[in-house]
């Protein structure tokens, strides 16, 4: 991973989708936009996959609040919060990286996360992985190596995956080939047709992949996997009028997505996942610090 990567300012706010949600009819002045409500996602995944699922999540948000919901799923990490930041989204579904950067630069506020069944906020985990027969054992074998990361404003395509680098003795800035392949959908798939040597995957990817047939266990070795990690806020734009904020945020913070099908959700976040649950600010101070330690400057990433 060179430094140009981390000083490269990903430039533009185009979006690559947009879709329009039928909703409860309501009054302009009840909804900002004169009665529509801008919905941005990250795209973790391939916007072919995404649109469908989100399109949906979209409608019952915009049912609950009686506002029509547009939905864009955006063609970076970046892209999602330069249109925050430009005033372009009200609502925004961002990893934890691209968060703490869009909380620092675009008024980004969490409020909701994915839940579990108890009510507290789901986690998943990045992992460094190579396929068998590279030639690699562990993570101080991939020096020299081709490595795959998925975008530099990625919590686990690039954050968690560089940390993981350096526990394995290795600099991730010099001591390995890297790509920023886009996606983790790219990323996956430079590794499943050994294009690269090693690289990034994380748990949600993991499962995308099995649903797409194309990954089984002993595809790929796993050579590092990470702690927990708090799985991807929902968040409202900061300077949004109070009382659209307050219903929002509650709307939010108790979404059921259990009339989603299974295998939509699994997309989303995982198994076994029904709703959004309350998240804060706050729990995202772990990666923070994970910043601080590897000396990111996340300016220089927007």
């Amino acid at each position: 991973m060179s430094r140009r990567h981390l000083c490269a300012t990903i430039a533009g706010i185009a979006l690559t989708l947009t879709f329009a949600l039928p909703a409860i009819a309501a009054d302009a002045g009840d909804c900002p936009n004169d009665g529509t409500v801008r919905f941005g996602v990250e795209p973790y995944d391939s916007a072919a996959r995404l649109a469908p699922i989100y399109e949906k999540v979209g409608k019952l948000i915009g049912d609950k609040l009686g506002c029509k919901v547009e939905v864009f799923v955006a063609t970076s990490y970046n892209a999602e919060i330069e249109a925050m930041r430009n005033g372009k989204l009200d609502i925004g579904e961002f990893g934890p990286l691209g968060y703490v950067l869009a909380h620092q630069v675009a008024k980004a506020e969490a409020v909701a996360a994915f839940g579990t069944a108890d009510g507290k906020p789901d986690t998943y985990w990045a992992s460094i992985v190579t396929y068998p027969n590279s030639g690699i054992t562990s993570v101080a074998d991939i020096k020299g190596h081709s490595f795959a990361f998925s975008d530099p404003a990625s919590t686990s395509g690039h954050l968690f995956p560089a940390y993981g680098l350096r526990k394995g003795g290795l600099d991730p800035d010099k001591d390995v080939k890297a790509i920023f392949a886009g996606s983790h959908t790219s990323s996956f798939e430079a590794l499943y047709n050994h294009k690269v040597d090693a690289g990034e995957l994380n748990s949600e990817q993991l499962e995308s992949a099995k649903q797409r047939g194309h990954y089984k266990d002993g595809d790929l070795v796993f050579l590092w996997k990470s702690d927990p990690i708090p799985t991807d806020p929902f968040c409202i734009r900061g300077d949004l009028p109070d009382a659209f904020k307050k219903r929002v945020t509650e709307v939010l913070q108790n979404l059921d997505l259990s009339s989603l099908d299974e295998a939509d959700r699994k997309i989303m976040v995982g198994a076994g996942i029904t709703r959004l649950v309350p998240q804060s600010d706050s729990a995202y101070d772990g990666i923070r610090d994970l910043v601080k330690t590897l000396n990111i400057d996340l300016e220089k990433l927007s």
